[in-house]
């Protein structure tokens, strides 16, 4: 919801959501069983034999990692600073930078081209501050600093996902 135009980026939230599903409804069936994600995998890994790792919540959590990721190193770019000189406001940089190294290289030609329109559609970074702040004003200082707390702990997490997707040689490199 803090992106902005709900027609355009409907589509990503729908998306990241089902994943989750995807991966709580496993949970859900038997959460003894499936106390860890990596507990998950590893039953997937065992139950889907060679059609693993392109099934089931392993599938769900390989594109919500990247989704995720995508929005760790857009609001990382933020919070470094980086930005359009000549237009402060527009997120667009953080956006192409953080879809560069999480997205683009899983993306087919059609979709890179549907994302680099749709970065025209990204809210200003004022708005996007004040959506994550729940409509608040707040001191774009202050939502920065918070964006970085976040991020300090949010990041291990991610990055551990990515080291068990590594380590289980789940990771796929297909195009969508």
């Amino acid at each position: 919801d803090c992106l902005g135009t709900p027609i355009v980026y409907s589509p990503v939230k729908a998306d990241l959501t089902g994943n989750i599903k995807k991966i709580r409804a496993v949970y859900d069936s038997n959460p003894a069983k499936f106390k860890t994600l990596q507990n998950i995998l590893e039953v997937e890994k065992e139950m889907h034999g060679s059609a693993w790792p392109k099934t089931g919540a392993t599938l769900a959590l390989m594109w919500l990692k990247r989704g995720l990721k995508f929005m760790l190193v857009l609001l990382q770019s933020i919070s470094d600073g980086e930005r359009d000189e000549e237009h402060p406001n527009l997120i667009r940089v953080n956006a192409m930078k953080a879809y560069e190294i999480a997205l683009k290289k899983y993306h087919g030609w059609m979709l890179q081209k549907l994302f680099m329109g749709s970065v025209y559609a990204l809210p200003y970074k004022s708005d996007l501050l004040k959506a994550l702040e729940k409509g608040k004003e707040v001191k774009e200082e202050e939502s920065i600093e918070k964006i970085h707390q976040f991020l300090l702990r949010v990041t291990p997490i991610l990055d551990a996902i990515y080291e068990m997707y590594t380590k289980m040689n789940a990771e796929l490199s297909y195009k969508a």
